[in-house]
């Protein structure tokens, strides 16, 4: 695949499968603004990017729950390389873990760290969806990916807001990105992934494959469908899960 000439802007880039995209994206030719909310490790890991392509990848720090830090990504990386051709909504994480509430039920957990969830999972990729299309909108073309998850097909009984969000990001939210989108040439997709071992807790989740998912084989999915090669996928959610979703027992 090539991506000389194109922008991808991308979020949760300062680690795990975003930044990876980031450096595959950058090695095929293109550019890739980083955005996250973890200022040293984002400087960081660009500078190890430039060290190898100089030149090609900017970072914007940003939590994704604030607009106008939004905003202020889009603006950088249109600032910086003319255009923003890919955004990948890959920040996002589990409320529970994220934030540390141990072992409490669903109604022992305190509301905050739903809204946490929520705002992070769902209104993040909304947000980053809004203030780009409005760059995509004037140079009628664009792809936007956002990043689901088994969850929310299968639901959570403790993480009830990242699941929501995820199911919300894979159905509503892609359909309607595409619906609007189409007019001006963007696409709109979802990539939702099984058990990834971006951390070592989930080789132990259950697969029809018997195994999670390497991170590079989420990435390369996710590469596919922004590249000229996934030219007609659109309002499409991609299940990349091992076969999961078909397992009668998952304990």
């Amino acid at each position: 695949m090539d991506f000389s000439g194109k922008t991808a802007l991308v979020t949760g880039a300062a680690s795990g499968m975003g930044l990876l995209f980031c450096q595959c994206f950058v090695k095929a030719g293109g550019n890739a603004v980083l955005v996250d909310i973890n200022e040293e490790q984002l400087s960081y890991c660009t500078e190890q990017i430039n060290a190898d392509y100089p030149e090609k990848a900017a970072y914007a720090v940003c939590d994704v729950r604030n607009y106008g830090q939004v905003c202020a990504a889009r603006d950088l990386a249109v600032a910086k390389f003319g255009s923003i051709d890919v955004l990948v909504n890959f920040a996002g994480g589990a409320e529970t873990r994220m934030l540390g509430t141990g072992n409490k039920e669903f109604v022992d957990i305190p509301i905050d760290v739903y809204d946490w969830g929520i705002d992070v999972n769902l209104k993040g990729q909304f947000y980053f969806d809004h203030a780009v299309l409005k760059q995509m909108r004037e140079q009628k073309s664009g792809v936007i990916i956002h990043i689901g998850s088994i969850t929310g097909e299968e639901g959570c009984a403790r993480n009830v807001a990242y699941s929501a969000s995820k199911s919300a990001a894979m159905n509503g939210l892609t359909k309607s990105i595409a619906q609007y989108g189409s007019r001006y040439g963007i696409r709109c997709c979802c990539i939702s992934p099984g058990p990834v071992l971006t951390r070592k807790a989930m080789s132990g989740m259950k697969t029809m494959l018997g195994r999670a998912a390497e991170p590079q084989e989420i990435v390369d999915l996710v590469l596919f469908a922004v590249s000229d090669k996934g030219a007609f996928l659109d309002g499409i959610n991609i299940l990349s899960d091992g076969g999961r979703n078909i397992m009668r027992n998952k304990e």
